[in-house]
């Protein structure tokens, strides 16, 4: 038997290049008191990882050259040497981009499959739609009658940020895609009011137009033009939130900001910035009110599936150029 796994070899610089990464034969491991033993049988891919495949100090520490990378996952315990956890739970952990990990038991989360499919664990139910719950209620402060503008919103944590807005009571919502399909789902399946493609002209003009008086809210997942353009219709007392800036991950030059910032002296607007991992006390909170609204098919979702562990680098590279739609999954 024999575990298969994704080492970093070298550290990218702007775009990750396949000779950065190995997929690597080793044995499956074997796990140690107070420990289990997974097969993984989902695995989640984010944005957030092309930082930690670099050696700058952040939040948390970089991938390792030359050893196996992490993140997310869902998968079946084979074996247990842990009290409370058994053979043929399913459960949630860090230890992805591999098929097997053995882990302290303490470092998973148990998981039921027949209240919700797996996958969802790693996406809408999962660090993902908390994401988007934290960021847009505790971050920006959302109250009801707000405006949102949505950036990637066609995106996995995007996407649950306008639904979840909407079911809020947003007076309006308006998000970016990368191309006329994504915008089509967005109004016609997520319920957002407007929506454009980023690529059809100058962002500022196009939120102009698909939010005439302006924003009160603005959670943003690609920064660059869009953040301008967000600050450029910022309402009085407006907030923005900051997810992520997809569109300089893999930027190799000092990526210029905001022209416009003064702008926030005139409007009193705030910019925040935040990491899920500061907001779990909300997860019993999010599971009851987002839980039904899934299981209702209130708040809906997508998922982009991608098959096998050899194409894990290429899913991973995907959803940086946003070639998913939804959650970006690898399913073993």
């Amino acid at each position: 038997m024999i575990n298969r796994e994704w080492h970093l070899l070298s550290r990218p610089v702007g775009w990750p290049k396949s000779e950065d990464f190995a997929l690597v034969e080793a044995e499956i491991p074997t796990p140690r008191e107070g420990q289990v033993l997974v097969r993984n049988e989902y695995l989640s891919v984010d944005p957030y990882m092309r930082g930690r495949m670099s050696a700058a100090k952040s939040y948390v520490a970089p991938f390792e050259l030359g050893k196996v990378m992490q993140g997310a996952a869902v998968g079946e315990v084979v074996e247990s040497n842990a009290e409370g956890i058994a053979v043929g739970d399913h459960v949630l952990h860090f230890l992805g981009w591999r098929e097997y990990a053995a882990t302290d038991a303490k470092n998973v989360v148990k998981v039921d499959p027949d209240a919700a499919p797996l996958s969802t664990y790693l996406g809408v139910l999962g660090m993902t739609g908390l994401t988007a719950y934290a960021g847009l209620l505790r971050t920006a402060s959302f109250k009801e009658g707000d405006s949102v503008f949505v950036s990637g919103a066609a995106g996995a944590v995007g996407s649950q940020v306008g639904q979840i807005a909407k079911l809020k009571g947003a007076s309006r919502v308006i998000g970016s895609a990368g191309s006329d399909e994504k915008v089509k789902l967005l109004v016609e399946e997520y319920g957002f009011d407007a929506a454009f493609n980023y690529k059809n002209g100058p962002v500022g003009e196009q939120l102009r137009a698909a939010a005439p008086d302006g924003v009160d809210v603005y959670f943003d997942n690609v920064g660059g033009d869009h953040l301008e353009a967000a600050i450029g219709s910022l309402n009085q007392g407006g907030r923005i939130a900051i997810c992520g800036m997809i569109s300089v991950y893999n930027s190799t030059e000092p990526v210029p900001g905001p022209k416009n910032l003064a702008r926030l002296i005139q409007t009193r607007g705030r910019i925040e910035g935040f990491l899920v991992g500061d907001h779990y006390d909300l997860q019993p909170e999010f599971v009851a009110e987002v839980g039904p609204w899934v299981a209702s098919g209130a708040l809906k979702h997508r998922e982009t599936v991608v098959e096998g562990i050899e194409n894990n680098l290429e899913a991973f590279l995907g959803q940086l150029r946003g070639d998913n739609t939804g959650k970006m999954i690898v399913k073993l």
